[in-house]
């Protein structure tokens, strides 16, 4: 069976760090890009970090830059987003998804930026894990 696992939500203080991992089983991640996705209430869901899994090309939303950092664990199959310094802000329901950029071969390495306004052409999704960021 195909699935993503999103894992690591939780509570932390403000300046705190918690370390998010989205893990495929199914399938592998070489071709894909892996995009982390947050949706807060009454707020639109954003693109918030991507990776290009064959270069490990990385792209990161401006409110977050400088202090996540998106990885591949390639031996394990899973792509890790480690927060710090969180904000209040930050609190949101995080979600990876995994596609392919239309019109590329399956080998395809480059920007992943494209996968930000590309939810829905997204292959597949995990389900969401809570971070909770507390002043």
């Amino acid at each position: 069976e195909v699935q993503l696992q999103a894992s690591g939500g939780g509570l932390v203080q403000a300046g705190g760090s918690l370390r998010l991992s989205c893990a495929a089983s199914g399938f592998t991640f070489d071709g894909y890009v892996i995009t982390w996705f947050r949706q807060a209430p009454g707020k639109e869901r954003e693109g918030v970090a991507c990776i290009t899994y064959s270069d490990g090309s990385t792209y990161y939303t401006d409110s977050v830059k400088g202090r996540f950092a998106i990885a591949s664990d390639n031996g394990k199959n899973t792509v890790n987003l480690q927060m710090n310094s969180l904000k209040p802000d930050d609190t949101a329901v995080y979600h990876c998804a995994a596609g392919t950029r239309p019109g590329y071969s399956s080998t395809y390495s480059g920007s992943c930026a494209f996968s930000f306004s590309y939810y829905y052409g997204m292959d597949y999704w995990g389900k969401g894990t809570l971070v909770t960021v507390s002043s």
